[in-house]
């Protein structure tokens, strides 16, 4: 289903900017690579060290050690951290509805892949800016996926990381990434197999079964 309604928040891109977490770029015309984990993915005391550094080394100052904090925290993502409510077959499919949703209208949906506590997405903002459309994959599913396990509290981590995609090159090597994660996590033998991915999609397969 596609949303079509215009929104207030949608009307100035913010170009590069930060909260305290990560730097991000907010342009319509530029094809983004996103990524946001569960509150719980990541041990605490190890997030908050880098999340200091991380604010001591904007990518204007260090682009190479916020890419080195972001594979860090990669590495703990794959290592299956937390609770993991991902990778519960019906919140990972609410999910998966909430990234597609919007396909077509205020983004085009490219390429995703639902871990069991992070989700990695490549889209091309159209009418939405990137922040907002990021904060509505955020709201929308915290608050249905809470209500499937009849909890409360925080569900996703504070921000999100992005990245800017330079070019052809680029593109292929991120979208290869996204598809292969649960392969690399040891989490399927290849990246079809894999129900919530764009990967089983393209593979001709029915997203879900």
């Amino acid at each position: 289903m596609v949303s079509t309604s215009a929104d207030p928040n949608d009307k100035q891109p913010l170009g590069w900017h930060s909260r305290g977490y990560h730097p991000h770029v907010d342009d319509p015309r530029r094809l983004q690579s996103v990524g946001f984990r569960l509150a719980d993915s990541v041990p605490n005391h190890l997030l908050e060290r880098w999340r200091d550094e991380a604010r001591r080394n904007s990518a204007a100052v260090d682009q190479v050690r916020a890419a080195e904090l972001d594979r860090l925290i990669g590495r703990f993502e794959d290592a299956g951290h937390g609770a993991c409510y991902l990778r519960q077959p019906g919140i990972a499919a609410m999910l998966q509805d909430t990234l597609l949703y919007g396909d077509g209208g205020r983004y085009r949906l490219i390429d995703w892949c639902i871990m069991p506590n992070h989700v990695h997405v490549l889209v091309e903002p159209h009418r939405a800016r990137l922040p907002h459309i990021v904060q509505r994959w955020k709201s929308v599913s915290a608050r249905r996926a809470n209500l499937i396990l009849g909890r409360t509290g925080k569900f996703w981590m504070e921000d999100y990381y992005d990245r800017y995609i330079r070019d052809r090159r680029h593109f292929e090597a991120v979208r290869r990434y996204i598809w292969q994660n649960p392969v690399a996590a040891g989490l399927c033998r290849t990246a079809d197999q894999w129900p919530w991915s764009s990967a089983r999609l393209r593979a001709g397969a029915v997203l879900g079964e």
